[in-house]
């Protein structure tokens, strides 16, 4: 009987692993990838989506488009996991599986955070960047709070860039005068794992007269009020809140007993949880890497090579590296990029790449390059 593998999730993570393990075994092993959407889509698209760069239908990579041999993958919605038993329960029915990976990605809650609404007011959602879309073109000028609600959160550098890429529209717009931007970020810097990259970005803010507060979080928004309340008591002036919700696993991992601190904890190195056979990978595991699809992408081909490994009684010897690379919109059509490697030494450092036109094309083959391996275009 060919080895059941069931991977919940079908973002950077499961789409690699699952890639890796056709690629490898083909129908060797049964492999079975699960997602509730009908598509995916890169988080970076999101941004581009709000400020009108691209449109909702081009930014999706539909699942349609995803066939792998030895690979079955369902639109289902999962409803419960027994990680003891290796078997989950969705809205279509029951899988039991040899091998279980979680890779669900983090969720949103804006439960704590009053004033805060999926879909609306925040970008981290495809909904939430296409209703933006709608909004944006009706702005006036204004004071701008870019606002991380909670700490940790996908893709750290997103926020400078939504700040920075705001500039640019309103100073398209004619409102560079009557606008005044700010961001409010819990994080110390905005990459703290690499000073080069806070200190560009930070004088990218100066340039263009963006506050930025760090250490401080957002509390609630009030629209009535045009305000928004920070952690510290201060309240900011805000004619368009353009949030950041708090990140946690998604409620069925919550419900499963997998969490601790709202993330699954995982041997960083091989991504294993505490039930035999069952793997966390990408946002909603406790790795101490950043969320970001890069290293969920790493994190899968190490899971999926110790499979590998196991099924040919081979010893498992691949471990996560937890390095990656985030390309950062800087602003002016411009892009940098960070490199930061978090496990392979005392603690984590970055080497930033310094903003050009020429680093657009990188990131450009990055989508590319990845568009092509998982959906064969």
């Amino acid at each position: 009987m060919a080895h059941r593998v069931l991977i919940l999730g079908a973002g950077f993570g499961g789409l690699e692993l699952s890639t890796t393990l056709s690629e490898t075994l083909g129908t060797a092993a049964e492999v079975t990838l699960i997602d509730r959407a009908d598509s995916f889509v890169f988080g970076y698209s999101k941004l581009d989506l709000m400020f009108g760069r691209s449109s909702a239908a081009a930014v999706r990579n539909p699942y349609a488009d995803f066939v792998k041999p030895g690979v079955r993958l369902f639109r289902e919605t999962v409803t419960g996991i027994d990680a003891a038993a290796r078997r989950v329960t969705t809205d279509a029915g029951t899988h039991d599986c040899d091998t279980l990976v979680i890779a669900l990605g983090a969720d949103y809650d804006v439960s704590g955070t009053p004033g805060v609404v999926l879909g609306k007011n925040e970008f981290y959602s495809v909904a939430g960047a296409a209703h933006l879309a709608t909004v944006l073109p009706g702005f006036a000028g204004g004071d701008v709070v870019v606002g991380v609600c909670g700490a940790p959160y996908k893709c750290p550098p997103a926020p400078a860039e939504c700040a920075l890429m705001m500039h640019d529209y309103v100073v398209a717009r004619g409102l560079a005068a009557s606008t005044r931007i700010t961001v409010v970020n819990p994080l110390p810097s905005p990459v703290p794992p690499s000073p080069d990259t806070s200190k560009a970005i930070l004088a990218a803010f100066a340039d263009r007269g963006i506050t930025f507060i760090p250490n401080i979080r957002v509390v609630s928004t009030d629209d009535s009020a045009r305000t928004v309340t920070l952690s510290d008591g201060n309240v900011l002036p805000c004619d368009l809140f353009l949030g950041v919700p708090c990140n946690r696993a998604a409620e069925v991992v919550v419900r499963s007993g997998l969490t601790e601190g709202d993330w699954v904890p995982v041997d960083p190195f091989t991504l294993a949880t505490r039930f035999e056979g069952v793997y966390a990978v990408g946002d909603l595991a406790a790795t101490g890497v950043p969320k970001a699809g890069v290293y969920a992408e790493g994190a899968a081909r190490v899971v999926a090579a110790n499979i590998i490994s196991r099924l040919r009684n081979e010893p498992e010897t691949a471990r996560n590296p937890g390095a990656g690379s985030c390309y950062i919109e800087i602003g002016a059509n411009k892009i940098a990029r960070v490199d930061v490697d978090f496990l392979s030494g005392p603690k984590p450092f970055g080497t930033f790449h310094g903003a050009s036109e020429e680093m657009r094309r990188d990131k450009e083959h990055f989508g590319a390059s990845r568009r092509a391996r998982w959906f064969g275009r």
